[in-house]
């Protein structure tokens, strides 16, 4: 009974718009860059050549630039199906994380609109972050696999409580 209850947790979810425009907003934010990394789609490296980049210039461990690139990748895939949503938005969370604080930090906080700083400032993922925050609190919204499979899990332990409840010669 407690995994159910842990595994149903994961995928509950209002089944509200709102939940799901930012769960949108935020996949469709991050896929593109998630394509560039994992197959060199939109002007990106491919795989191989960002997990270089990753592993030489930024002394990243293979595994976290594994990581880093799955992130935005399956993550961004699991915010538009909404499928996994926590899990997605906590892979994506943590990208923008150490993103912010341990690459763009030096960089100030704005954006580099202008052009005139040396890269880009943390704003953008102060905000990303705190829109993901939210969905691992919230959960997918309508419209998503996760509150297709929470409605099934619902049904089946009513299923269940149901068929309990019945005296064992009236079945």
């Amino acid at each position: 009974m407690r995994d159910s209850s842990m595994i149903s947790k994961l995928f509950s979810t209002p089944n509200e718009w709102q939940w799901t425009a930012l769960r949108l907003a935020a996949g469709i934010m991050i896929l593109p860059h998630g394509l560039q990394k994992a197959f060199g789609l939109f002007g990106g490296q491919g795989f191989s050549n960002q997990m270089a980049f990753f592993m030489g210039r930024e002394h990243i461990p293979l595994v976290f630039a594994f990581l880093a690139i799955m992130a935005e990748f399956l993550g961004g895939m699991g915010l538009i199906l909404g499928a996994l949503t926590r899990i997605a938005a906590f892979g994506v969370f943590c990208n923008m994380i150490v993103g912010a604080f341990l690459v763009l930090l030096p960089n100030g906080f704005f954006m580099n609109w202008a052009g005139k700083q040396n890269g880009e400032g943390i704003e953008f993922h102060l905000l990303a972050s705190t829109i993901l925050l939210v969905i691992m609190s919230k959960g997918a919204g309508s419209a998503s696999i996760d509150l297709a499979i929470y409605n099934s899990l619902q049904t089946g332990e009513h299923m269940k409580n149901s068929a309990a409840a019945i005296p064992a010669g009236r079945i």
